[in-house]
C-alpha cells in the first residue's frame, strides 16, 4: 500500500493522498483535498476539500484545516491548533464567499493550541509559540508568541 489509512478514518473519493502518508484514528479527509508525500495526520484531524498539504507535513491531534489553508513542505502543526476561515462568523449568515486563504510557508512550526486568524501568511521557518493568537502576517524565520502574537526573536 502506498499510504496508510486507519480503519476509523474517512477519506472521501477524490482526495489525493501522497506516498508514505499516514492518516490516523477518527480523521476525515474530504474530496479534492491534496495531501503530499510522507505526511502524518494525527487522531481527529479534519481536512477540508480545498486544503493543500505539501510533503512531510505533520498535523497533530485535534486540528481542523478548513477551506483556504495551504501548508507548504515540512510544516508542523501542533495539537489542537485552530485555523479560522472567515473574519466575522455568524451562524445564520452564509459567509462562504468571504473565506480568506491562509498560507503556511515551508518549514514553519505552529505550536500547540495556536489560533491562526485567516487571511495571513506564516513565513518560511517561522515559529509560533504554543497558545499564541496570530492576527497578522508572520515574517520568515520569526519567533512569535502571545495574544496577539508579536515577534520576540528569530527561529
Amino acid at each position: 500500500m502506498q499510504f496508510y489509512i486507519h480503519t476509523t478514518a474517512v477519506v472521501d473519493d477524490g482526495a489525493k493522498i501522497g506516498q508514505g502518508t499516514k492518516i490516523w484514528h477518527f480523521s476525515h479527509v474530504m474530496s479534492n483535498a491534496n495531501i503530499g508525500n510522507n505526511c502524518v495526520l494525527g487522531q481527529n484531524v479534519f481536512i477540508a476539500s480545498t486544503v493543500v498539504l505539501g510533503n512531510n507535513v505533520k498535523v497533530q491531534n485535534n486540528v481542523s484545516l478548513y477551506d483556504g489553508v495551504i501548508c507548504e513542505d515540512d510544516v508542523f502543526v501542533g495539537p489542537s491548533a485552530v485555523f479560522t476561515n472567515v473574519i466575522n462568523p455568524r451562524s445564520a449568515v452564509n459567509r462562504k464567499a468571504e473565506f480568506l486563504p491562509t498560507l503556511v510557508k515551508k518549514g514553519a512550526t505552529i505550536g500547540a493550541n495556536v489560533t491562526i486568524v485567516c487571511g495571513n501568511t506564516i513565513g518560511e521557518f517561522a515559529f509560533i509559540a504554543a497558545g499564541s493568537v496570530v492576527t497578522k502576517n508572520v515574517l520568515p524565520y520569526a519567533l512569535v508568541m502571545g495574544n496577539p502574537a508579536k515577534q520576540v526573536g528569530c527561529s
